[in-house]
């Protein structure tokens, strides 16, 4: 038998298996993303179903299989309750996740997207920020740390704050990126910046949860 392996990750993307049991996507630290099968999880009794929902941040004890793990237990962090309770948010916060699972992959190093969906996560708790400033800086971070960014492509014709934005965005890591404001001519055109660095990254695919906010 495979030794038990322990990671920390987030719940990307959660489903039902089976009659009681329930499949995860998780982004982690050491593996990149993974998939990892709960059993019993749907069974209201059963100490792995809050541990097994989307947003769920912690550690979780797994054993490898052929092509997917077995969870076996779960040691959560947080829970980003506040998601719950709020419907705009917590579409934001799904996008987030879509976002994520499309852009990483298994056994790569995706440390730094982690950090940044879990401070983006953070940000959408918090009154103070702007939830289109927080996707904007969330979508740009990303392509960024998918090493494609092409930072000469905006010059002329675009706000000298956003144009600043994007040089702080570049120069800080992930996890300090939501520490500023802009006035909305500066977020609009970020968002524009945003919009069109995530069409090019993701080769226009929909998702589902952005196509929701777009009905808002």
């Amino acid at each position: 038998m495979q030794p038990l392996l322990s990671v920390t990750g987030m719940v990307l993307k959660t489903e039902p298996s089976g009659e009681y049991d329930r499949r995860v996507e998780i982004l982690t630290v050491s593996h990149g993303k993974i998939s990892a099968f709960a059993k019993g999880a749907r069974r209201q009794t059963n100490h792995l179903m809050a541990a097994t929902d989307l947003f769920v941040f912690g550690d979780f004890r797994l054993y490898p299989g052929r092509s997917s793990y077995s969870m076996t237990d779960a040691n959560v962090k947080n829970y980003f309750s506040e998601l719950r309770s709020d419907y705009t948010a917590a579409l934001y916060g799904m996008y987030f996740l879509e976002a994520a699972s499309y852009n990483t992959r298994e056994n790569n190093d995706e440390k730094d997207v982690l950090t940044l969906l879990y401070q983006a996560l953070k940000a959408l708790t918090h009154e103070a920020y702007d939830r289109e400033l927080v996707k904007s800086i969330f979508e740009i971070k990303l392509v960024m740390l998918e090493g494609v960014f092409n930072r000469a492509a905006y010059g002329e014709g675009y706000d000298r704050a956003a144009l600043y934005a994007l040089d702080f965005l570049l120069a800080t890591p992930p996890g300090k990126v939501f520490s500023f404001r802009l006035k909305e001519e500066a977020m609009l055109d970020l968002a524009r910046i945003a919009k069109a660095e995530m069409k090019k990254q993701n080769g226009g695919h929909e998702f589902n949860s952005l196509a929701l906010l777009a009905e808002m």
